[in-house]
């Protein structure tokens, strides 16, 4: 690990100390397969692409529902969204169908997924505002 990649590892964890919901987000959008691109691709596939694309788009955002996540994320990125949140499986899909649509907005400002580099950059200073608005975990 290069000196750069440390220093985003502890910004990183420090807002998510503050802020576990939002630091367990950030950690399933970082290890879904293909990231944030994977993420919306997987949306699209299951028939969800007219609400991330809202996400994504510089317009309103769409909701989506616990189920809806069910959907699309496997049981396996929900327990482990769950576990490093720190709130029960249960409450995991919609604790993420309640984070997902802004978090994925804030990424995505142009209206467009961004390169993996950039998407790094928007998730620190994403982490940032959000640890500071007082965002509670439960």
């Amino acid at each position: 690990m290069n000196f750069i990649d440390d220093m985003k590892n502890k910004a990183v964890g420090g807002v998510a100390e503050q802020n576990p919901t939002i630091g367990a987000a950030l950690e399933m959008l970082k290890n879904h397969p293909g990231g944030l691109s994977g993420l919306v691709q997987q949306f699209h596939d299951k028939g969800l692409g007219d609400v991330v694309t809202s996400w994504v788009g510089t317009g309103q955002n769409l909701s989506i529902s616990a189920e809806q996540i069910q959907t699309v994320l496997s049981n396996e990125h929900v327990k482990a969204f769950a576990e490093k949140a720190g709130i029960s499986p249960e409450v995991a899909s919609a604790k993420i169908a309640e984070l997902l649509p802004s978090i994925v907005d804030k990424l995505t400002p142009n209206g467009q997924v961004p390169e993996q580099s950039s998407l790094l950059q928007s998730g620190l200073s994403l982490l940032k505002s959000l640890g500071k608005t007082g965002a509670d975990a439960a």
